[in-house]
C-alpha cells in the first residue's frame, strides 16, 4: 500500500509539472490533482482490500484484468462526480478512466516483476549467499579466540572448544528458517563468552532484555555479526576496554534490538562495520520487506546499531 500511495502521488506530481507553464503553478496544480486523485486512490485500495478473497480465487490474468477494469470504472465515476461539483475542469471522463486503468496495469506489472524477483527459490538462494558471507568471519574470529588460549590456558581452551562446536552448529542452520529470540541471544552469549576468555576484564557486557516473548522468531545470525563488530571495532582498540550494551525491548507489535559499544573517537576504525551492516540490512529486507529497518547512531564516544522488526507470533 505504501508503494502504491507513493507511486501514484509521484505520478500526479509529475503530471502537474507537465500541465503548467510556470514552476510557481506546479504545487497549486498538484493540489488540484490530488483533490481528485487521493479520494479515488483510497476508494480503490479499500475496494480491492474488500474483494481480495474473491480475487485470489481467480486465475492471475483474469484477476489482473478485473482489477484494471474496476479501478478504471471507479475512477471514471468519481471523476464525473467531481466534475459535476465543478471543483475543476480536468478534461474527458474517458481519458481519466483510461489513465487510471493504465496506472493500475503498470503497478500490477511492477508487483508481478517484484514477486518473480523475490520468489521463494531466489530468496532462499540470496539468503544462503548472504549467510555464507557472514559465516567465514564468524567462525574465523571464534577460532582465533580459542587458539589464543591453547598454550596459556589449556583447560579453558577445552571448554571454549565445546562452546565453539555449538557456534558451528548454529552457523550451519538453514538461513531460510527463523530462530527463536532465545536461541539467538544464547548464541550471542556464547560468542561473547569466547571473547571474554581472550580479552578478560577488558570486555564487559550489559544485558538489558525486557519482558519479551523469547519464542519470538527472528532471522538467524542477526546479533552475532553486530556483537563481533562491537568487540573488534569498539573494545579491542581501547587499552582499557569497555562495555558492550545489548538491549531488547518490545513496543506494541515492534521489537527493538540495540547493540552499543564505545568508540573513543576512533571513527576510522569503526568504518569497517559497513559490510556486516549492509548484509544484515539486505537480509532484513528479504525477511520483512519494509517492516524492518536498521539504524545507526554515533558520536565521539559511542556507536549504536538499532534493529527494529515486527514481533511475529511463533508458529505452533
Amino acid at each position: 500500500m505504501l508503494r502504491i500511495l507513493l507511486g501514484v502521488n509521484a505520478l500526479a506530481l509529475f503530471a502537474a509539472l507537465l500541465q503548467v507553464n510556470d514552476l510557481a503553478q506546479w504545487l497549486p496544480r498538484y493540489v488540484e490533482l490530488a483533490a481528485v486523485v487521493e479520494p479515488g486512490l483510497l476508494l480503490c485500495l479499500g475496494l480491492l482490500a474488500g474483494l481480495r478473497d474473491l480475487l485470489w480465487r481467480l486465475p492471475m490474468r483474469l484477476g489482473q484484468a478485473l482489477v484494471v477494469l474496476l479501478i478504471a470504472a471507479l475512477s471514471g465515476l468519481l471523476y464525473q462526480y467531481v466534475g459535476l461539483l465543478a471543483f475543476a475542469d480536468f478534461g474527458s471522463v474517458w481519458r481519466a478512466a483510461l489513465l487510471a486503468g493504465a496506472v493500475a496495469a503498470v503497478f500490477l506489472f511492477y508487483f508481478e516483476l517484484r514477486f518473480r524477483a523475490f520468489s521463494p527459490a531466489q530468496t532462499e538462494a540470496r539468503l544462503a549467499a548472504l549467510n555464507a558471507r557472514i559465516r567465514p568471519h564468524f567462525l574465523f574470529n571464534s577460532l582465533n579466540a580459542v587458539l589464543s588460549l591453547i598454550r596459556a590456558r589449556p583447560q579453558q581452551a577445552e571448554e571454549a572448544l565445546e562452546s565453539l562446536s555449538d557456534l558451528f552448529r548454529a552457523a550451519m542452520r538453514d538461513p531460510s528458517n527463523l530462530v527463536s529470540l532465545e536461541d539467538e541471544l544464547a548464541l550471542g552469549r556464547q560468542y561473547l563468552d569466547l571473547e571474554r576468555l581472550r580479552l578478560g576484564e577488558r570486555l564487559q557486557i550489559d544485558w538489558q532484555v525486557d519482558d519479551v516473548d523469547l519464542e519470538t522468531p527472528i532471522p538467524p545470525l542477526m546479533l552475532q555479526p553486530l556483537l563481533e563488530n562491537a568487540v573488534y571495532h569498539g573494545i579491542e582498540p581501547c587499552p582499557e576496554g569497555g562495555t558492550v550494551g545489548v538491549a531488547v525491548r518490545c513496543n506494541g507489535d515492534e521489537m527493538a534490538i540495540t547493540i552499543a559499544n564505545p568508540t573513543a573517537g576512533q571513527t576510522a576504525h569503526a568504518a569497517g562495520n559497513q559490510m556486516a551492516l549492509a548484509n544484515i540490512r539486505e537480509r532484513l529486507a528479504l525477511y520483512y520487506d519494509l517492516e524492518a529497518r536498521l539504524d545507526i547512531r554515533t558520536d565521539d564516544n559511542r556507536y549504536e546499531v538499532r534493529i527494529k522488526l515486527p514481533c511475529q507470533r511463533p508458529r505452533r
